[in-house]
């Protein structure tokens, strides 16, 4: 009999004996047998039972990690088995069940509202609804959603400190008083002092502001995101993005202990924009080089090197470099293994990408809320893989000091 086996017999003879007690027992029973489901896939998943030594096995067990679900019966407090090899997640707790869940809710909302397309009233066919839904189911799934995604998104800040900060932006089509129109949504995402990413807040509004991208700041510093600065230096240290003049002003003044990073890639774009894809082309090679260093001195010496080179004949591409030297050096006085991971706003433009491919399915949000819904679930559930992925996103050992001049 496994350990599991032996704990639910041991709980239903408690029920017997005691019926008044049934209402934690049935918990711990639930608990067990969830516990007792998650360990038997985890050991198909590895290809061996605990300590069984077979040559089909492909990792390890590595710890545990804890996981609290709440049901209907009360919350249960489970083990998820950590791997050597790989990652693991129990399909029991289904890890994207929110997003098809909040999915779901924005194409209601859609169809109540009669703003459906062809492509969606097919995804509601599809869901094995052929005859509409009532008001009264959209506003219970709805609101089950809203707090799931408010608790996540108003959460506080304070459990660690963030020397790194993303910044991006994207739009999308919302139908705002009666007509469709572009949206802006924000995220920001950062990576711990443990090395590990975390999607920190979203917000949306008319456009890329100032103003706009101040009050976002503003409500995570609100949330306990901590500010870089000689009296505390765990704080954030470096915030990467484009060169949208709004967000740089609302970085200067709402994050003003911070070092901003312009975007490598955004920065090569400007070049192609003003030279032509033909001509850009050796001009952003040569600008690559300077990427191709190995310390912070050769990095900012190739970097006068490449803007001295192209004086003549590209004296405009020289003015630009020449403008932007400290934004687009900035990673060089962090450490050396993070560099390629912090010249550029790669990491948040793939979340946004993913963003974008939940909307597409929407095509055209019914209202505000309904983004912050489905977006929120989605960046929710991004969130928790990166919690749960084995790997970190900059070791733990290389962020002792992420800090200028380490």
């Amino acid at each position: 009999m496994t350990p599991h086996q032996s704990a639910l017999s041991t709980l239903i003879t408690e029920v017997l004996g005691d019926p008044d007690t049934a209402g934690d027992i049935l918990r711990r029973m639930l608990e067990a047998a969830m516990q007792d489901a998650i360990n038997a896939e985890a050991a198909a998943h590895i290809g061996a039972d605990r300590y069984e030594r077979n040559q089909e096995r492909t990792t390890t067990c590595n710890g545990t990690r804890p996981k609290t679900v709440a049901t209907p019966a009360g919350e249960l407090d489970l083990a998820i088995p950590k791997m050597r090899k790989g990652s693991f997640f129990p399909s029991l707790l289904n890890p994207r069940k929110r997003i098809d869940k909040a999915l779901y809710a924005v194409i209601c909302q859609a169809w109540i509202d009669g703003v459906s397309t062809r492509k969606v009233d097919e995804i509601v066919k599809a869901l094995g609804n052929d005859h509409g839904i009532s008001r009264s189911s959209v506003s219970w799934i709805c609101k089950d959603l809203d707090e799931v995604v408010a608790e996540f998104t108003d959460r506080p800040l304070d459990h660690t400190w963030f020397p790194y900060l993303w910044l991006d932006a994207t739009y999308l089509d919302v139908r705002y008083h009666g007509r469709v129109v572009s949206r802006a949504l924000v995220v920001a995402t950062g990576v711990s002092a443990q090395g590990r990413r975390e999607i920190l807040g979203m917000a949306l509004g008319d456009a890329e502001t100032a103003d706009f991208w101040t009050e976002f700041l503003r409500s995570l510093r609100a949330r306990g995101l901590a500010v870089s600065g000689p009296s505390n230096p765990l704080g954030v240290a470096l915030v990467v993005s484009d060169a949208h003049s709004g967000l740089k002003a609302a970085v200067k003044a709402i994050l003003p202990g911070a070092s901003w990073q312009r975007c490598r890639v955004h920065f090569a774009r400007n070049v192609t924009q003003k030279l032509g894809s033909r001509n850009s082309k050796p001009v952003n090679a040569l600008i690559g080089t300077i990427f191709a260093q190995t310390d912070t001195a050769s990095t900012l010496g190739q970097y006068r090197l490449v803007a001295d080179s192209l004086t003549t004949s590209y004296p405009e591409i020289t003015a630009m470099l020449d403008e932007a030297e400290a934004d687009l050096t900035a990673f060089a006085s962090f450490p050396r293994e993070h560099w390629q991971k912090i010249w550029s706003n790669n990491p948040i433009e793939r979340l946004n990408r993913e963003i974008k491919r939940r909307a597409d399915v929407v095509q055209v949000f019914p209202d505000d809320a309904s983004v912050t819904r489905l977006i929120g679930a989605v960046l929710q559930e991004q969130h928790e893989e990166w919690q749960y992925g084995e790997r970190r996103y900059l070791s733990e050992s290389s962020m002792t000091g992420p800090t200028p001049g380490k």
